[in-house]
C-alpha cells in the first residue's frame, strides 16, 4: 500500500511540474511580469487544489456535510489571494480588485475544486481496488492453508492405523513402517510449504506411500505404478495426489491383487495426465466419501483455487471400477508467477 502513496506523490510532482510549465510559458508570452504572475497563479492553484483534497480526505465517509460546504466556502472565497497577492498591478482601488477577484473565483477556482474531487475519487478507487485484492488474494491463501491441513491429520490418522496393526501383529516390518512414516511427516511438515515443489520430489513423496501401505500386503505390489515424461522440468502444488491414491486404497477390496490399483502419470511439454483406476468394494453402503473424510470436494477446491482454468478433473464410477483423469496445464511456470501481479508488494 505504501508503494501506490508513493506512486500517487510522484504523480502529483510530475503533474505540477509540467503544469507550471505549460502555465509559465503562456503567460511568458503575454505580460513581461510572467514570473510574478506565473507564481501567484500556481501558488492559488495549489492553494484551491490541496485544501480541497484535504478536506476530501478528512470528511471521506462521515456525514458532515454542512461542515464540509462551510470549509469548501471558504476555500473558494480565499482561494484567489495567493494570485491577486502577486499580481503585477496595483489592486489600490476596490474595483479593480473585486474585477480581478472575480474573475480568479469564477475562471480558476471552480476548475481546481472538480480537478481535486478527481483526484481523490480516483486515489481512493484505486487504494480501494487494492486493498480488495489483498483481502482476496489473503483469504484464497488461508483456505489453500485449511485445506492442506485437512489433508495431514487425515492421512496420519490412517497411517498410524496401519502402523498400530503391524504393531499389534509383532510384524518385522513394524520398524521399517515407522521410518517411512517419518519420512512422510519430513516431506509433508517442512517440504510441503512452499506453493511449488519439484514433481519429482511429490512422486518420492508418493513412492514412500506406496511402500508403506505395501507393508500390508504379501503379494505382489498392488499398485502398477507407471510414470512417462520428462518429471524434471515441472514443479507442482504439493501434497495434491496423495488423496487420491489414498482414497483408492480405502474404498478398494481388502483383498487386493498385484496390479489391481492402477496409477499412471504422463508429462507432455507443460501438461501432467494423472489417472487412476482401482476395484469397488462390493459391499453393501459402501461411498467415496466416509463421514469425517475429506473425500473429492477438497481436492476439487484446491485444484481450482490454485489451478484456476489449468486443469479438468473427469471422474468415472462403473459397479466394478472408480477412475479418476486429472489434466494439469501450465506446470512450467510456478503458481505464485501465474497469479494475477498486483499493483502492491
Amino acid at each position: 500500500m505504501n508503494r501506490i502513496k508513493k506512486l500517487f506523490v510522484r504523480i502529483h510532482i510530475g503533474l505540477w511540474i509540467l503544469f507550471s510549465l505549460l502555465a509559465a510559458l503562456q503567460l511568458n508570452a503575454d505580460n513581461s511580469y510572467w514570473l510574478t504572475l506565473t507564481v501567484g497563479f500556481i501558488l492559488t492553484c495549489l492553494y484551491v487544489f490541496y485544501s480541497h483534497f484535504v478536506l476530501l480526505t478528512r470528511y471521506s465517509g462521515k456525514k458532515k456535510k454542512g461542515a464540509y460546504f462551510l470549509r469548501l466556502a471558504g476555500i473558494m472565497l480565499t482561494g484567489p489571494f495567493p494570485y491577486l497577492f502577486f499580481h503585477y498591478k496595483r489592486l489600490d482601488t476596490l474595483d479593480l480588485f473585486f474585477e480581478y477577484y472575480g474573475t480568479t473565483l469564477l475562471a480558476i477556482v471552480p476548475i481546481f475544486i472538480f480537478l481535486s474531487w478527481l483526484a481523490r475519487v480516483t486515489e481512493n478507487l484505486v487504494i480501494n481496488t487494492v486493498k480488495k485484492e489483498q483481502l482476496e488474494k489473503q483469504a484464497v491463501e488461508a483456505e489453500l492453508y485449511y485445506l492442506k491441513s485437512q489433508i495431514n491429520p487425515h492421512f496420519l490418522f490412517n497411517t498410524l492405523n496401519n502402523i498400530h496393526t503391524l504393531v499389534y501383529k509383532q510384524a518385522a516390518s513394524a520398524p521399517e513402517a515407522v521410518l517411512r512414516l517419518a519420512s512422510l511427516m519430513r516431506y509433508m511438515i517442512y517440504e510441503s510449504n512452499a506453493p511449488t515443489v519439484p514433481l519429482t520430489m511429490e512422486l518420492d513423496y508418493l513412492s514412500d506411500y506406496v511402500t508403506l501401505q505395501q507393508l500390508r500386503y504379501k503379494k505382489a505390489p498392488v499398485v502398477d505404478l507407471d510414470i512417462a515424461g520428462d518429471t524434471n522440468s515441472c514443479s507442482v502444488a504439493p501434497l495434491l495426489f496423495i488423496h487420491l491414491i489414498e482414497n483408492a486404497y480405502k474404498h478398494s477390496p481388502a483383498r487386493l491383487e498385484p496390479g489391481d490399483i492402477k496409477v499412471r502419470m504422463e508429462i507432455i511439454e507443460n501438461t501432467l495426465t494423472f489417472r487412476i483406476e482401482n476395484p469397488v468394494r462390493n459391499s453393501p453402503g459402501n461411498t467415496l466419501q466416509e463421514p469425517g473424510g475429506i473425500g473429492l470436494a477438497n481436492i476439487r477446491k484446491r485444484l481450482s483455487l490454485l489451478y484456476p482454468d489449468k486443469h479438468t478433473l473427469e471422474i468415472k464410477s462403473t459397479q466394478e471400477t472408480f477412475t479418476v483423469n486429472l489434466k494439469i496445464q501450465g506446470l512450467h511456470l510456478p503458481i505464485h508467477d501465474r497469479k494475477d501481479q498486483l499493483l502492491y508488494n
